[in-house]
């Protein structure tokens, strides 16, 4: 796996913008804010069926929204990710979300080392390594263009 550092990006629960549950469609079990709405459902057919209102997403004052289920051995939980606000309708697999998500699941399931898998159409699984301050992310690369660039000097 290639793995890579960020920091954690916890969120905190919070009150859903009517906006945000109406484009949704689902009743969630938690809504929680970070860079974020994060949207926990309690189904993960739930989160693969979702066919939000883009419409209603594009109005929201975050980046972007975060769904999340828990998963069926050996995925811990499941997501998917939505940021119509900067032309991303659906992102294949966001490991910024998982900066989010690893701690929130962290905390639910009582586990340091996670499994995620993003539902979207492409669809991924990132390993998360999840610390007090920091997510390891972990994940399978595909090398499609190799190049060279030349910066000019002064």
């Amino acid at each position: 796996l290639l793995w890579m550092d960020f920091p954690a990006q916890p969120a905190t629960p919070t009150a859903a913008p009517v906006a945000l549950l109406q484009a949704i469609g689902q009743e969630p079990h938690a809504v929680l804010a970070a860079s974020d709405w994060m949207v926990v459902l309690d189904d993960p057919a739930a989160v693969e069926a979702l066919a939000p209102d883009f419409g209603l997403l594009q109005q929201l004052d975050r980046r972007g929204v975060i769904v999340t289920a828990p998963g069926a051995a050996p995925v811990d939980f499941v997501s998917r990710f939505f940021a119509p606000r900067y032309g991303i309708a659906e992102d294949a697999v966001t490991g910024s979300a998982h900066c989010t998500l690893g701690p929130y699941w962290r905390e639910r399931l009582g586990k340091d080392s996670l499994l995620g898998e993003q539902r979207s159409q492409r669809g991924g699984r990132v390993q998360c390594r999840v610390g007090d301050t920091r997510v390891q992310l972990g994940g399978t690369a595909v090398t499609f263009l190799e190049g060279t660039i030349h910066v000019p000097g002064d």
